[in-house]
């Protein structure tokens, strides 16, 4: 089965970090390009109302929505299947409900909440 699994979310205080993680399964991991998405609170449920932040593809090279770049950093670990997004110096505008996916498939998404 085609998964992926989400993971490192939480709540963190403003300029804090956190390092999302999201583990494939299921299929040929290191030839696909990942991506991370995210939904803020109150944009609804459509698939189509999560903000892109970045792909990587598989040779490593990455691109980031222009207002992520110098705060996310995406990653991939094919070795591991996974493919990871570090995020510093969050403030409370990033809190949203996190995701990963490929062309085959999205995660479940992982919450981060950044508040004092």
């Amino acid at each position: 089965e085609v998964q992926l699994q989400a993971s490192g979310g939480g709540l963190v205080q403003p300029g804090g970090s956190l390092r999302l993680a999201c583990t494939a399964s299921g299929f040929a991991f290191e030839v696909y390009p990942m991506s991370w998405f995210r939904q803020a609170p109150g944009t609804g449920r459509e698939w189509h109302g999560r903000d892109w932040i970045s792909t990587i593809n598989p040779d490593g090279s990455a691109i980031y929505e222009e207002a992520m770049k110098g705060r996310f950093t995406i990653s991939r670990d094919n070795a591991k299947n996974t493919v990871y997004l570090q995020m510093d110096s969050l403030t409370p505008e990033d809190t949203a409900v996190y995701y990963c996916a490929c062309s085959l498939t999205r995660g479940q998404g992982t919450q981060v909440t950044v508040s004092s």
